[in-house]
């Protein structure tokens, strides 16, 4: 091994050892006195969900509640998204493009619990909160992803339109918006995919759905509602998943 190697492993090993002591974890402590019992009677608490019929009508109502916080959301940020990303991409001068890009920056560097938290302060709880936190976030995200689909979209088609008497706006959309709306469509699904993750997290800062469920059940030790509340999100996960793919291969793959 060359010592170049060696000195970057040793150092790894030294930032992970000063890991340890920094943060005063004892990874003793989890197999100590009766630490793996109580760990085990927790976690077999989890297997029993509960099934009651008032209790499924309730995770129905906020997996409905959560599915269109995220489908609300990234709806309304493609659109603000794609407002923002023609400026940013250099549409309407280097002056817009500068600040259109620190807009988006600025959306997509605050996460969405703390837009979450944000919002929740400013709309109240509930599923508002949860929608706004979503919408800002994933507009910065999609900002940026619009923005470089449409640099590097040829501009030959659009320019001819241009030459032929149409208008920036009949350009924009006979001539740039077909060759890049499969991939600005991809870009869309694959957030609403993260976005119905996130949107279950978002309640346990009080914006509603089925993550507000999970942290009440879980704050007053109910792990068989909590455990039925973690099985509806699987589900809920796994069908947009499987929606989402079905779409892509419908409309963008063809």
């Amino acid at each position: 091994m060359r010592p170049g190697n060696l000195l970057v492993i040793l150092a790894l090993l030294a930032a992970v050892i000063a890991s340890f002591i920094w943060l005063g974890i004892d990874l003793g402590a989890l197999v100590s006195g009766d630490a793996l019992q109580q760990m085990g009677s927790y976690a077999a608490r989890f297997l029993k969900p509960d099934l009651s019929a008032a209790h499924l009508q309730a995770i129905g109502w906020g997996a409905l509640e959560t599915l269109a916080m995220s489908a609300l959301g990234t709806l309304l940020a493609a659109v603000l998204g794609l407002l923002l990303a023609l400026p940013a991409a250099g549409r309407f001068g280097a002056l817009a493009q500068s600040a259109a890009r620190l807009v988006l920056n600025a959306l997509r560097a605050i996460p969405e619990l703390v837009w979450a938290a944000l919002m929740v302060l400013a709309a109240g709880l509930g599923p508002n909160a949860g929608t706004l936190a979503l919408a800002l976030h994933t507009t910065g995200v999609l900002g940026r992803l619009f923005a470089e689909a449409l640099e590097n979209t040829p501009p030959a088609p659009a320019e001819a339109i241009r030459l032929g008497g149409g208008g920036h706006i009949v350009a924009f959309c006979y001539g740039t918006l077909p060759g890049v709306w499969p991939q600005l469509v991809a870009y869309m699904l694959y957030r609403w995919e993260n976005n119905i993750r996130m949107a279950s997290v978002l309640g346990f800062v009080g914006a509603g759905g089925l993550g507000q469920m999970l942290y009440m059940s879980l704050s007053l030790f109910q792990e068989a509602q909590a455990a039925s509340v973690i099985l509806a999100m699987l589900v809920l996960v796994l069908g947009v998943d499987a929606l989402s793919g079905w779409m892509r291969q419908r409309w963008v793959s063809a």
